[in-house]
């Protein structure tokens, strides 16, 4: 792809990373200091990026993609683990002692009509960095070092841009101008952000072709972050794929473009656009979104859209109120007044907890409850949740349900795979096999009620 090869060094390093925002709670909750919660951005992310390679981190929006580059580059604050430039420490640093590596890092935004100053022409937004950094305050020779980097991203000659003003150019000349400061400095990693998904589509082949020359002339190695995994696999050596704050595949581009292993893997590139009318959608892409990282599901983050998870993927109470919800979406009106009437608020579903306990609604009792869910497995008995329920009781009042233990998954590799590559998935772990469905549970006579 360049003619600079992709060697074994780790030249930039996360292991374990995390990025909490804490969330501002009510007047009582700050007034006693308690915790509201935190949006978990990125939960224990581990990834090498390697000399001369370009790393593809791909996801959903709301996945963390963003929240992990940023972090990489120290322009927000870590919350636990740590970040490696050339085996050394440079996460956790003040600004003053992290400023000599940000000339080895640079970033590339995603908007490149706010990441320029309009009041400012371009010698003197793309040279700035040459002032920062204490390279050379002379202004004959920061114009001269502009231009060179003006005419290195194609906007030629530079003597036409220099004292333009970003209002001046089109989406596709901001970005060039934005890749012209990004390299100014000479850096060893660019981190670039959805660099293309604001620009024409006419322009968007070129801007990433200009990236590959610039890896190709100045050495560089690229962490591109995307959602569009259509472009990931012409520009990228190999790909992580990124799920609500984690890493859940990582591995050579065509290995997992051929032979995807993660179950939110295949739904992605069941996503991508086929330019053919005749061709459908498939009908197996998963259900719902991104879940709220806030609360995210217990155990495997994917469970709830995933269509092969089993017993120990991680179901819990909040997995009944959405199985509540899909049923009454499909009753006609009169069944699912009937239906809503036997069943109390479920407020307490919302809850994540491994035991659940459905309530009867006032004059109704358990053994109630009990046949409606029984009428929806009977209904979808291909629900995957089923597959978690340990057991299902009657009670006093309504119906527990306990399901199987959560257990979290691991990136790790995986047999007959590509070495490198890594899956954070329970179908791939022989000792998990998935316990057995719980049996049916019959409609309880009253009496039965404890």
């Amino acid at each position: 792809m360049s003619a600079v090869p992709v060697t074994g060094e780790v030249l930039l390093e996360a292991q374990d990373l995390q990025v909490h925002f804490g969330l501002r709670g009510g007047f009582a909750q700050r007034l006693f200091g308690r915790q509201a919660g935190a949006v978990k951005a990125v939960d224990g992310v581990s990834l090498q990026l390697h000399r001369g390679e370009v790393l593809g981190l791909v996801g959903e929006s709301g996945s963390g993609k963003t929240t992990l580059a940023r972090a990489l580059l120290s322009l927000v604050p870590i919350t636990g683990g740590e970040v490696r430039l050339g085996g050394q420490l440079i996460s956790n640093l003040s600004e003053r002692d992290f400023r000599p590596y940000r000339r080895q890092l640079q970033m590339v935004f995603q908007d490149p009509h706010a990441s320029l100053n309009p009041s400012m022409p371009l010698v003197d937004a793309v040279g700035h960095p040459l002032r920062i950094h204490g390279i050379t305050r002379d202004a004959r020779r920061i114009r001269e070092t502009v231009g060179q980097a003006l005419e290195r991203v194609g906007l030629a000659p530079a003597e036409r841009y220099l004292d333009k003003y970003p209002s001046d150019l089109s989406g596709g000349q901001k970005q060039r101008a934005v890749l012209a400061r990004a390299i100014i400095l000479d850096p060893e990693v660019v981190v670039a952000d959805e660099p293309v998904s604001m620009l024409d589509m006419s322009v968007r082949a070129q801007v990433l072709q200009l990236m590959l020359n610039l890896k190709s002339q100045l050495g560089l190695t690229y962490l591109y972050v995307t959602h569009d995994l259509a472009t990931a696999r012409l520009f990228c050596d190999r790909i992580a794929i990124m799920y609500l704050g984690r890493i859940v595949e990582t591995g050579p581009t065509a290995a997992v473009f051929d032979q995807p292993r993660h179950p939110y893997t295949e739904s992605l590139l069941k996503a991508i656009p086929v330019p053919d009318p005749s061709h459908r959608v498939p009908r197996d892409l998963p259900p719902g979104e991104i879940p709220d990282a806030a609360a995210p599901p217990m155990g495997c983050s994917f469970h709830p859209r995933c269509r092969r998870a089993f017993g120990p993927c991680g179901w819990e109470s909040r997995d009944l109120a959405a199985l509540l919800e899909a049923r009454w979406l499909e009753l006609p009106p009169a069944e699912f007044q009937a239906d809503r009437a036997v069943v109390g608020d479920v407020a307490r579903l919302a809850q994540p907890s491994r035991n659940a306990f459905v309530p009867a609604a006032a004059g109704h009792i358990g053994a109630e409850v009990a046949k409606l869910f029984e009428d929806q497995r009977r209904r979808r008995p291909d629900d995957r949740l089923w597959e978690g329920v340990a057991s299902m009781a009657v009670e006093t009042g309504g119906l527990g349900v306990e399901f199987h233990p959560a257990v979290d998954p691991v990136l790790g590799p995986i047999g007959g795979a590509e070495p490198s590559t890594q899956v954070a998935c329970h179908l791939y772990r022989e000792d998990l096999t998935g316990p057995e469905p719980a049996p049916p549970l019959g409609a309880p006579s009253p009496g039965q009620e404890r």
